[in-house]
């Protein structure tokens, strides 16, 4: 019968682990899978208990640190090795229809994207190149940095 409780704690650990997204939980998850091996083999509660205890603070101990380092350097900006939508931040853009503080349409590497103006007083017209400062959602805010105007053939693609 202990098997079955050690299984059912790592199965709800598991599905826990789904709703927190921080990757804590599974690694005891794992800690009551192991301890449940260790009551099928027959081993009593302490040894299942030091199993548990054993596995998940090995876990945490193993993948903690990276997981971490992983989580932080996508939200302090310092990891040189954006991914997503992230990635576009600091890209060069191509006006393709005038862009201001409501709206606008910007091409970057092929791909179309809403635009705003980072500063709402601005503007910039089509055929312009504007840097992408910052993504929310599906829209790019852009601003001008001294980047020239595209060539004739881009703005015909």
């Amino acid at each position: 019968m202990e098997p079955f409780l050690w299984i059912a704690l790592g199965v709800v650990l598991a599905v826990a682990e789904i709703f927190t997204v921080s990757l804590f939980l599974i690694m005891f998850s794992a800690g009551a899978f192991a301890a449940a091996g260790a009551a099928a083999l027959g081993f009593n509660v302490a040894v299942q208990l030091a199993v548990f205890a054993g596995v998940s603070a090995a876990t945490v101990a193993a993948f903690w640190p990276a997981i971490r380092r992983h989580r932080l350097s996508g939200a302090d900006g310092d990891d040189p090795h954006h991914f997503g939508t992230q990635s576009l931040e600091g890209e060069t853009a191509l006006v393709l229809e005038r862009v201001d503080g409501v709206h606008g349409q910007v091409k970057i590497d092929g791909e179309l994207w809403t635009a705003r103006s980072f500063d709402d007083t601005e503007s910039y017209e089509a055929g312009e190149r504007v840097r992408v400062i910052k993504v929310r959602g599906a829209t790019v805010y852009v601003w001008r940095e001294g980047i020239g105007p595209a060539p004739q053939a881009e703005l015909e693609e």
